[in-house]
């Protein structure tokens, strides 16, 4: 069957996926796995297939955004993919968390309009804990990475995991965007597409988790000049790419169990 918008067929399509909202970094991934081949790039939406460690997997890119990184959602799921993974980039809401560290998110805030279509509000956007687990273990275990309470040193990738925020807006307006209170609440950081997978995923069956790497500071208390292309930000990029890729290929091999 073709899913009409990302062109791929449901027969090409392996149950674990990665999604990532840039196709230069869907291709940069798909690098990793053996036997790769792209199967479509359709606008925004890239898609790649091989294997890791000997797990057939996909790569997606999804774009920018909740309403469009949901039609991929959607159809990968319609497609047969059972297990996804987002890696991206988000901004911290803590010092605890500076650029070049790595944030496994347990559970989106609902601030985007998209998922408030689909559930109602109040109806929680929640990571699948199976998924979560992985990705904690691998991240932990990938490229020397410390856990929250170490202290960042060179050349280590420091791991949070907790609560982050899905906003629809990148840029600010005249609106203020309440990163304080969220900040007060205890969540760690903000991106734009995390509470739409978790939604997704939760509707249709599909189970599904995310890591992102912290590329700079969404509060303006923080405040520091916006710059995503340091080492720094490019090493973490890298570890939560290997930590997705070993955290699939751990889940894989329980499910085949």
């Amino acid at each position: 069957m073709l899913m009409p918008i990302l062109q791929i067929h449901s027969e090409d399509m392996p149950a674990y996926a990665i999604v990532c909202g840039d196709p230069a970094r869907a291709e940069k991934i798909s690098r990793k796995l053996e036997q790769v081949r792209e199967l479509a790039f359709s606008r925004e939406y890239r898609t790649f297939v091989g294997q890791y460690e000997g797990v057939q997997m996909a790569v997606v890119s999804h774009g920018v955004g909740s309403p469009g990184a949901a039609v991929c959602f959607e159809e990968l799921i319609r497609a047969g993919v059972t297990t996804l993974i987002r890696v991206g980039t988000a901004g911290s809401y803590t010092a605890d968390y500076p650029a070049g560290s790595v944030i496994v998110s347990t559970a989106a805030v609902r601030t985007d309009g998209l998922t408030r279509q689909l559930v109602p509000d109040g109806f929680p956007a929640v990571a699948d804990i199976g998924v979560t687990q992985a990705l904690i273990e691998a991240a932990r275990g990938t490229g020397g990475a410390t856990v929250a309470s170490d202290a960042p040193t060179a050349g280590v990738t420091k791991v949070g995991v907790g609560i982050t925020v899905t906003l629809d807006a990148f840029f600010t307006g005249v609106e203020e965007i309440p990163h304080r209170k969220y900040k007060q609440a205890g969540a760690l950081a903000a991106e734009m597409e995390i509470a739409a997978l978790y939604i997704i995923s939760t509707l249709r069956g599909a189970r599904a988790g995310a890591i992102v790497a912290i590329d700079g500071f969404a509060d303006s208390d923080l405040a520091a000049e916006y710059d995503p292309h340091t080492d720094a930000v490019a090493n973490a990029v890298e570890h939560e790419i290997n930590t997705a890729l070993q955290a699939l290929a751990t889940l894989a091999r329980q499910d085949q169990a």
